[in-house]
């Protein structure tokens, strides 16, 4: 790490902290040539690989407009599509890859998605999913029903 005042190429690590959501690492470093002091951050960038093939940064943001449009009229605050995006974020971390297919971004969806609002799944998973015909509707209602009724034999 080079000095930013004087480009020494060397630095000493005086202290290191991780962020709240431990995505970001911020490093006090020292300058043994000018004895200045500076900061660093790192982060592991996690890319997304679109259908055409490029490659962006993965972003909470694009997750929560995506979702928010399913969410139109619903119930569902901004809040709730933060937590929502943190957790699909959390989920594609787990795997450990560094890149990951957009389809893979929307599975990762779906699940936290289903829980927040069973309206709004159903819109982002006709759009995501490509249903064609109301059975694909009427296919994914029924998954939601029978999850449902498992969910509530197991509260019984």
């Amino acid at each position: 790490m080079f000095c930013p005042f004087c480009h020494h190429e060397d630095s000493r690590v005086v202290d290191t902290r991780t962020s709240d959501d431990g995505q970001v690492i911020r490093r006090r470093r020292e300058c043994p040539s000018c004895e200045r002091r500076f900061s660093t951050q790192e982060t592991a960038t996690l890319m997304v690989v679109k259908r055409s093939g490029t490659t962006e940064p993965f972003s909470r943001e694009k997750i929560i407009s995506g979702v928010g449009r399913a969410c139109q009229g619903r119930p569902v605050t901004h809040d709730q599509l933060a937590v929502l995006a943190q957790k699909v974020e959390e989920t594609i971390r787990a795997s450990g890859t560094a890149q990951i297919d957009s389809q893979d971004v929307g599975l990762a969806i779906l699940d936290p998605l289903r829980e927040l609002d069973t309206v709004a799944y159903l819109r982002f998973a006709s759009v995501y999913s490509n249903f064609e015909t109301l059975d694909d509707f009427d296919q994914a209602i029924d998954e939601l029903r029978s999850s449902r009724a498992q969910a509530a034999g197991e509260d019984d």
